[in-house]
């Protein structure tokens, strides 16, 4: 994925399985379980397809104060930059940086109220 680039999105819930079997049954997504040790988040894949769009997480640990909405990761190139860019320009970090899916992200509120999450991919090596 390119910076800039939507690279995935999910949401994080009380009760991750009613929310999977919801967007099962409205919109046609089967679920890939993922183990997360002792109880499952969901990568959920469209109709039809084999390559996951989207995540149903459990709102647990980690997850525990990611806000309760959808949430698209942005690509960027280095999170610790744009997190300081973020801040400098009006935004806020609501959940910090964090190792996840190969990557790093960092959830934050931009100055309009919205929130999403940027994301760094690691390079082989660090």
């Amino acid at each position: 994925m390119k910076p800039g680039q939507i690279g995935w999105i999910d949401i994080a819930v009380p009760d991750a399985e009613s929310l999977k079997g919801f967007y099962s049954q409205v919109v046609g997504w089967a679920s890939q379980p993922v183990d997360m040790d002792g109880y499952n988040d969901h990568c959920m894949i469209p109709s039809g397809g084999d390559t996951p769009v989207a995540g149903i997480c459990h709102g647990r640990g980690a997850n525990a104060t990611l806000p309760r909405q959808w949430i698209i990761y942005i690509v960027v190139a280095d999170l610790e930059t744009s997190l300081k860019t973020c801040q400098e320009l009006g935004g806020a970090i609501i959940c910090p940086a964090r190792e996840a899916g190969g990557g790093k992200f960092a959830v934050i509120r931009d100055p309009a109220g919205a929130v999403c999450a940027l994301y760094q991919a690691l390079q082989a090596g660090s």
